[in-house]
């Protein structure tokens, strides 16, 4: 098992900061009530308002799998119609996890060096 951390960019659409918030809030409580390998589930904010990176650690990718599952398809595509959205996951996936992301614009990172 290997911990995977998930960092999402936003640049937001004009007029759906507050949407995003909205949004954002309903996953957070999705995350506290549902997912049991979600470690870690920040949003971050610029001061203009006009963009949001979300920090997400889980445990393993059956976490990561898990959480996708509990915030579903109506959720996902509401949170990403707010903005252009970019996203990365750093980790060594399983390979379920890897065929999952296979044709997305997901980009995986592995480690090479880490202290």
């Amino acid at each position: 098992m290997s911990e995977l951390h998930g960092i999402v960019r936003f640049t937001f659409h004009d007029g759906k900061f507050d949407e995003f918030m909205r949004l954002s809030e309903q996953c957070a409580d999705i995350v506290r009530t549902q997912d049991t390998g979600t470690l870690q589930y920040d949003v971050y904010v610029n001061d203009d308002r006009s963009g949001a990176i979300v920090h997400e650690r889980y445990r393993d990718s059956e976490a990561l799998i898990e959480h996708v599952a509990h915030i579903g398809d109506d959720m996902m595509a509401a949170v990403l119609a707010t903005g252009t959205v970019s996203g990365e996951i750093l980790g060594e996936p399983s390979a379920e996890l890897r065929a999952k992301l296979a044709g997305s614009s997901v980009g995986l990172f592995t480690p090479v060096l880490s202290m």
